[in-house]
């Protein structure tokens, strides 16, 4: 049986669009998120109904707690600009959804988070023999750090599968990992990135809030950088 596992979405439906055909396509049998289905990008209302409707469960990222606790980022503005925007568009049934999410879940032997295992929401996890030797139980997955990796650790192993709709390890294409008979499996897939420039222009937003995507960069940048 194929489980996938996807993270970071940031309301980038176009990257969310071509990672969900590919895991059709693959025969993926079961799908779950890592948090951070807001966030960014402006079609978050088109990102939470995907999963909704597929029945993708998912656990609560730092930018979905944002969302549904009316709170900020205590650490960057072009966070919270892209949050006041999407307050005023999110429909009120995927904003009630959002505060329904988990922080943890468990998925047969795989333990899930969106940052790490000392904070769920919020820990930037850099993953080490001495991090999950304090961790209760041998596979792993979160988000958060939008980097794509596998490590082990002895019988224990961790997977990071990256981000879907804003990628910041140097690679632009949407981000995801399939976990079969105890090995994850790292992929990438293309999408329609000038979409997602169109329409955040279209709602007011410089290209400093989405350049970065055609590099995968690690910060925002505007698009001729």
């Amino acid at each position: 049986m194929k489980t996938a596992f996807i993270s970071d979405i940031h309301g980038n439906y176009e990257a969310l669009k071509a990672v969900l055909a590919d895991l059709d396509r693959l025969g993926v049998s079961s799908i779950y998120c890592a948090g951070d289905i807001v966030g960014y990008y402006s079609q978050i209302n088109e990102c939470c109904r995907e999963l909704r409707e597929r029945g993708i469960p998912s656990v609560m990222g730092n930018h979905d707690w944002y969302m549904a606790g009316g709170g900020f980022c205590p650490r960057s503005r072009s966070v919270n600009d892209c949050l006041l925007y999407q307050r005023k568009i999110i429909e009120s049934n995927h904003l009630e959804w959002l505060k329904t999410l988990p922080v943890h879940m468990r998925i047969g032997e795989v333990q899930m988070v969106h940052g790490g295992w000392a904070d769920p929401i919020d820990e930037y996890l850099k993953p080490t023999q001495e991090y999950f030797e304090k961790v209760v139980g041998n596979v792993f997955v979160s988000g958060h750090t939008h980097f794509q990796t596998i490590q082990k650790f002895g019988e224990k192993i961790y997977c990071n599968p990256g981000s879907v709709g804003q990628p910041r390890d140097g690679d632009p294409r949407a981000a995801f990992a399939i976990y079969e008979k105890g090995e994850f499996t790292l992929h990438r897939v293309e999408y329609d990135m000038q979409r997602v420039f169109d329409l955040m222009r279209a709602a007011g937003f410089s290209d400093y809030y989405y350049g970065g995507l055609k590099t995968g960069a690690k910060n925002l940048r505007r698009l001729a950088d």
